[in-house]
């Protein structure tokens, strides 16, 4: 990361060859990981756009779940990253009053905000822009996903509290809803009323490059041949379902290896996971491997035959498009954008009231030989690459911003 001044905001941002600027806030970024999804969007629309828009980004000083910031970072100075320009707040600046001023006294020409609860950079926000504290710029505001009906109904009473309170206040409106699918259009409408007109799709961008699938360092998955190799590759939180994966298994007589990779990030959830494992039969092992830095994500799944991810809602769901760029199998629940994959042979969406359907599918993939599973990898590599280097898909989210801008 390369420092750019410590000067005055305003003296410190320079447009570049007259590019729009992007003021992006989301609560964590790069050289983080954990966060997952949202973060990886925000890389992958940088990657994509930053010839064409200057991205500035306000972010924490510290990756999802530590208490101790970045090693390499410095708080409160603009830094490149990558395609963007990145400014580390610590916990103890993030007040109303600091990201107000923040945002007053930097130029851009767009407000983007990605959560609907975040309660640091959004919510604070919200309160500024209603307070009259930020300066009347567009708005594009990305809820990633926290709309959906799954994730919605974790802490339900909590979240109807702030959507009505919200609604009340009208900390949304005048902005443009940015939705990752037709799905969580819907979804917007549905929860927040919002007029179709004020949505814009923009289907999230898969990586600009595909990483090389090269042999992953010592400390691995060590595999039993005779067994389907399953892999479930996610934070460990209640919406991500693990637990009804765990159950699924516990039916299936066939030799498996699951191996579990992601930060826990839910510490009482991941324990009600691991007493499940400890009462599944001997056929199947499991294994927990913990967190996983984004540059090893592709090179850890195709190591697999499955990718087991009965989510219970995903906006988009950058881990399954990774799976597949892998040429990995997915099976997966029906509650996200990635629909009808048994057509494309991609894999399965099922709805999770069809448990012993995906009881059925892992029992069928245990009895391919290798070299099916060889075949079927390839096959699915070619497919997936129709599905997300969609040039339509790249001028959607080009759209999205210069709509704005006119």
């Amino acid at each position: 990361m390369i420092p750019v001044g410590t000067a005055k905001q305003e003296n410190v941002i320079k447009r570049s060859c007259g590019k729009p600027v992007i003021l992006t806030f989301i609560g964590n970024y790069l050289p983080g990981y954990k966060a997952g999804g949202i973060l990886r969007t925000i890389a992958n629309t940088v990657d994509y756009l930053c010839e064409e828009f200057e991205f500035l980004i306000v972010t924490q000083d510290r990756d999802l779940l530590e208490s101790a910031p970045y090693p390499d970072i410095t708080v409160k100075q603009w830094q490149v990253v990558g395609g963007a320009k990145v400014y580390y707040l610590p916990p103890q600046s993030c007040t109303v009053r600091n990201l107000a001023k923040l945002v007053t006294e930097i130029p851009h020409d767009i407000l983007y905000l990605n959560s609907f609860f975040d309660p640091v950079f959004t919510i604070k926000l919200l309160v500024a822009r209603k307070l009259g504290w930020l300066p009347t710029k567009p708005l594009i505001f990305a809820p990633r996903g926290e709309l959906v009906e799954g994730p919605l109904k974790l802490k339900y009473p909590k979240k109807f509290a702030y959507i009505q309170l919200a609604k009340l206040l009208g900390l949304y409106k005048d902005m443009v809803w940015q939705a990752s699918s037709k799905y969580e259009a819907q979804d917007f409408v549905r929860v927040m009323n919002i007029k179709p007109a004020a949505i814009h799709v923009a289907l999230d961008l898969p990586f600009k490059t595909l990483p090389e699938l090269e042999e992953v360092e010592s400390g691995g998955p060590v595999f039993d041949s005779a067994a389907l190799r399953i892999v479930f590759l996610s934070r460990i939180s209640r919406e991500k379902f693990l637990d009804y994966a765990l159950k699924v298994l516990a039916k299936v007589t066939a030799r498996v290896i699951f191996d579990i990779y992601g930060p826990a990030e839910n510490a009482t959830y991941w324990q009600e996971c691991q007493e499940l494992i400890g009462r599944l039969p001997a056929n199947v092992t499991v294994n927990y491997f913990g967190g996983v830095k984004p540059e090893l994500v592709l090179q850890i799944l195709s190591r697999y035959d499955l990718f087991f991810f009965p989510t219970n809602g995903e906006n988009y769901g950058h881990v399954i498009a990774e799976a597949l760029m892998a040429g990995t199998q997915v099976l997966i629940s029906n509650e996200t954008p990635w629909r009808n994959l048994q057509a494309d042979g991609l894999g399965w969406d099922l709805s999770v009231a069809q448990m012993d359907s995906f009881v059925t599918i892992i029992e069928t993939l245990a009895l391919a030989s290798e070299e099916e599973h060889l075949q079927k990898r390839a096959l699915i590599r070619v497919k997936i690459m129709e599905r997300l280097y969609d040039p339509a898909v790249l001028e959607e989210n080009r759209q999205l911003f210069r709509r704005q801008l006119i």
